[in-house]
């Protein structure tokens, strides 16, 4: 019989497709996460609402009317053949347009501030959530211990266990809410995709104008109140040029009519604005107030963690008492954040509502 002849097994090597493969998938991995770092932005709040009036879809869009409204208009004084009613349309589109550009930008900004404390409160509530039910899943560790000792009942259990599963829900709900308030955010400044990130915003400035200031030319900063005005003005140069012999007596009638109906307009359009104004102003003395209230209130409750703390230390307290003192601070200092954010809505509110930038973010 012939010898069997070993069989030498080598290792076999790669192909160099594969290591090819291998290296593009690698490649493609770290590109994946190069981008995902580049597409991400951190941005205060200040910076968010520039980056929205500079790019955002909207203050564009009332950008390029303003600009098609400024050539229309010289384009009408350079004609010798225009008419009269020609160029007051002309003037009064490039007004509105003035004036809509204006209020586009503080539209833009109180959008932004709502939705930038919207990600910055889910953010701070998932904290503050993130706390509670660790000490709910401590009280309901000690609630089950109680039991077990027979010094406590089974709806001390189903008490904790109620209060530890409500918490949890609200953090999963809080965890839900930043994603979704971050895209919302993103869309507006123009930034598709991208992550965003926010900083702590600042506190919100004191209220230092008056009532009676912001009421001084509401007339000719609300697009509202501007359109009404400007039909009062064309309906006084219809009456002007049909007041003549060789118009139809009819024609002068019906113009006056008209003038009659749009002064009205003007007058009721006034009156809502000047109240929704004197009711925005009141909202943001409120919160400001508010904001000191707040303040006090975590003052008080940072007192009683140290006093927690003091007696933990001398043995009269447990820790669950501290833990739970801690929980009380937190959800003060959620509280203050609360009523800064209040405080800021307000002001943009405000703004709107003035025709005149009160928060000091619009440029």
């Amino acid at each position: 019989m012939t010898p069997h002849t070993p069989v030498r097994h080598t290792a076999s090597r790669p192909r160099p497709f594969a290591l090819n493969t291998l290296a593009l998938l690698a490649t493609l991995s770290l590109a994946a996460q190069a981008t995902a770092q580049t597409n991400a932005v951190t941005l205060d709040l200040a910076s968010a609402v520039t980056r929205a009036i500079a790019n955002g879809p909207d203050v564009n869009t009332s950008r390029a009317n303003l600009q098609k409204a400024q050539a229309n208009s010289k384009a009408v004084q350079a004609d010798p053949t225009s008419i009269i009613t020609d160029q007051l349309a002309a003037q009064q589109t490039l007004q509105s347009a003035t004036v809509g550009i204006a209020n586009t930008k503080l539209s833009v900004m109180q959008t932004v501030i709502s939705q930038y404390l919207g990600i910055y409160e889910a953010d701070q509530r998932t904290s503050l959530n993130a706390a509670q039910v660790n000490f709910y899943s401590r009280s309901l560790q000690i609630a089950q211990a109680r039991l077990a000792a027979k010094v406590a009942t089974q709806l001390d259990v189903t008490k904790a266990q109620n209060s530890l599963s409500s918490n949890q829900q609200e953090l999963a709900d809080a965890k839900a809410q930043r994603p979704i308030a971050a895209a919302q955010l993103a869309k507006t400044l123009g930034l598709g995709q991208t992550a965003v990130t926010v900083k702590d915003p600042a506190a919100p400035p004191a209220l230092s104008s008056t009532l009676a200031s912001l009421q001084a030319g509401l007339d000719d900063r609300l697009p509202a109140l501007v359109q009404a005005a400007n039909a009062v003005q064309t309906a006084q140069l219809q009456v002007k040029v049909s007041d003549n012999d060789y118009t139809p007596a009819r024609t002068l009638q019906d113009a006056q009519t008209a003038l009659s109906n749009a002064q009205r307009d003007l007058d009721s359009g006034r009156k809502v604005a000047l109240t929704a104004l004197n009711d925005a102003y009141r909202a943001a003395q409120n919160a400001r107030e508010q904001v000191g209230i707040s303040a006090a209130s975590l003052a008080a409750q940072q007192t009683s963690l140290n006093q927690a703390q003091a007696r933990l230390k001398a043995g009269t307290a447990a820790a669950i008492d501290v833990q739970n003192a801690q929980v009380l601070l937190l959800s003060a200092q959620f509280a203050l954040a609360q009523a800064q954010d209040n405080s800021w809505k307000a002001l943009a509110a405000l703004s709107v509502a003035a025709g005149k930038d009160v928060t000091g973010l619009v440029q």
